[in-house]
């Protein structure tokens, strides 16, 4: 079956937290359309801990590479690759843990891998077709991570402020910055940069076609 078909094409978009690449990942979906590309957030992949209390779970650095099975995600990746369909992970961020049930991804021409330490893991890295790293000033990006993690995260501004200072920004300057030098395009301001994500849009279709 999947010797008929062009081999998809990976997109990795990397990029700090409150970047804006969610936004940038969510106006490839639109443009390119939704139907044709299998969707793996790196978030949905955090180890489920389960051998682990409430309490030692909400300790755990959730910035750090090693809070991540990306050893699976690879797995899974190579299984898309291969026009496979994977039972991708649902992580429920309230209870640090991996939820129950799973979403089931279908292999699409296009496969999007989305996270900030996506560039890290040298494996994923050498997966990856295209990279994009979405490069925003860290004051955006953290009124960003406050304004989400308050409204929909139900967390105090103290928490945040205190997460962001004790891991984010530090686990920020050991990886996800140096990650930067692997990106084969870097787009200024995220997802409003329209003239930027035009060109990659544009390079993204000329690629599906050759590929056909």
């Amino acid at each position: 079956m999947g010797s008929s078909k062009p081999t998809p094409l990976v997109i990795g978009i990397a990029g700090g937290s409150g970047s804006g690449k969610t936004t940038v990942a969510d106006r490839i979906l639109k443009q390119i359309g939704a139907a044709r590309i299998a969707y793996l957030p790196h978030d949905a992949y955090y180890k489920a801990n389960e051998g682990l209390s409430f309490a030692e779970r909400a300790r755990i650095n959730y910035d750090h590479p090693d809070s991540l099975e990306t050893s699976l995600l690879v797995q899974h990746l190579y299984r898309l690759k291969a026009w496979q369909p994977v039972e991708r992970p649902v992580y429920d961020f309230t209870r640090h843990t991996r939820a129950p049930e799973t979403v089931r991804v279908e292999p699409q021409p296009i496969i999007l891998v989305e996270g900030i330490l996506i560039f890290v893991e040298p494996e994923l890295r050498q997966a990856l077709d295209v990279k994009i790293f979405v490069d925003t000033d860290a004051d955006i990006r953290f009124i960003r991570r406050l304004r989400r993690d308050i409204q929909e995260r139900g967390r105090t501004m103290e928490s945040v402020i205190e997460q962001y200072l004790k891991t984010v920004r530090p686990m920020h300057l050991e990886f996800v910055e140096p990650s930067k030098r692997y990106a084969d395009v870097i787009i200024p301001e995220g997802g409003f940069n329209d003239v930027a994500l035009e060109m990659v849009v544009a390079r993204l279709e000329t690629m599906l076609r050759k590929g056909k």
